[in-house]
């Protein structure tokens, strides 16, 4: 059901599911405040003929960038944009996209965390064993104590996930970027994308956090799997795109690596996919970064604010992307 109020012209819909009454009240009174009409929907299609005359929208659905001419600024709540680029409207100028990235690092570097401890512990294989009723603890283990980690990609996602693995005392953290600037100096050293390949070989834990671009689709193949030494983990929470997944799937089966997946080329994966049974590999179902978390969905729905203050104000809008680089 929609929540309007009348009197205003200008519409700012948000179709977020599930968003609760305090988000909705926040964005409504600021909104309002601003001269326009705050629309709640839960889906594309229950917004019927009033989505064309959205002037901003406020959502991840790809059908909201579709046949909208009042159209003038997109936000979406998730910090990947890759179902808006094909959308004409961000193509002609008429209208900005925004994404919410900033707001995912926090549960995004815990998942990471949690991922690489469950597999360095192999926690997988002691809940099989308990599951069992059975009582073993000689499984060989590794630590993050001492470990040579490389962090593909230095954003939000990368400073957060850097900044807590330093607590377990690794022995370096490099960090992968197109510039080879050191964000905040969190990285002990960082690498243009050019040169990653010159890491890898002394790589024990290698994380991916890439945006989907041309760049970064398949950068991690046979090539660069082989160039890792044996027992190296590899987690990926940025794209599917980024990773051949056939090549990783031969890695693992031959017990060269191991690795923790929460995004891939298909999803969700079919079940008849080889890679459930994969050993040696971690699924989580792309569940890294979703709107789950209180500190994600408050952060996004202030940053949203905070761009709303700049939008009426005609000041640049943070986080815009550049469609034509995919972030």
């Amino acid at each position: 059901m929609a929540i309007a109020h009348e009197g205003t012209s200008r519409i700012l819909l948000t179709v977020i599911p599930g968003l609760s009454d305090q988000y909705r009240s926040l964005i409504r009174t600021a909104a309002v405040s601003r001269g326009f009409e705050a629309l709640f929907f839960e889906s594309p299609s229950a917004a019927g003929d009033t989505l064309r005359k959205a002037e901003i929208i406020f959502g991840h659905d790809p059908a909201l960038a579709e046949n909208v001419p009042a159209l003038r600024w997109l936000c979406s709540p998730f910090a990947g944009v890759d179902q808006f680029l094909p959308a004409a409207v961000f193509r002609t100028g008429q209208a900005q996209l925004t994404n919410s990235s900033g707001a995912y690092g926090v549960t995004i570097a815990e998942h990471i965390v949690m991922v690489l401890l469950t597999l360095l512990r192999r926690q997988i294989e002691y809940n099989d064993i308990v599951s069992c009723r059975q009582w073993k603890r000689d499984l060989p283990i590794r630590s993050i104590r001492g470990s040579r980690i490389t962090l593909a990609g230095t954003g939000d996602i990368g400073r957060e996930t850097a900044a807590r693995l330093r607590a377990f005392s690794p022995l370096r953290v490099i960090g992968i970027n197109r510039s080879g600037r050191n964000p905040d100096g969190v990285f002990d050293r960082v690498l243009p994308i050019d040169d990653w390949e010159t890491v890898l070989p002394e790589t024990d834990v290698l994380i991916l956090s890439l945006p989907g671009t041309p760049e970064t689709s398949g950068i991690l193949g046979e090539k660069q799997l082989s160039l890792l030494p044996g027992g190296a983990v590899v987690i990926n929470v940025g794209r599917g795109s980024a990773i051949c997944q056939k090549a990783l799937e031969k890695k693992l089966r031959e017990g060269r690596l191991s690795a923790g997946l929460d995004v891939f080329e298909q999803e969700p994966i079919p079940p008849d996919d080889p890679l459930w049974s994969c050993p040696n590999l971690m699924i989580t179902t792309h569940t890294a970064g979703n709107l789950t978390l209180p500190y994600t969905v408050d952060r996004i729905v202030r940053m949203f604010l905070e761009n709303l203050d700049h939008y009426c104000e005609h000041k640049p809008l943070a986080h815009r992307v550049d469609p034509a680089r995919g972030y």
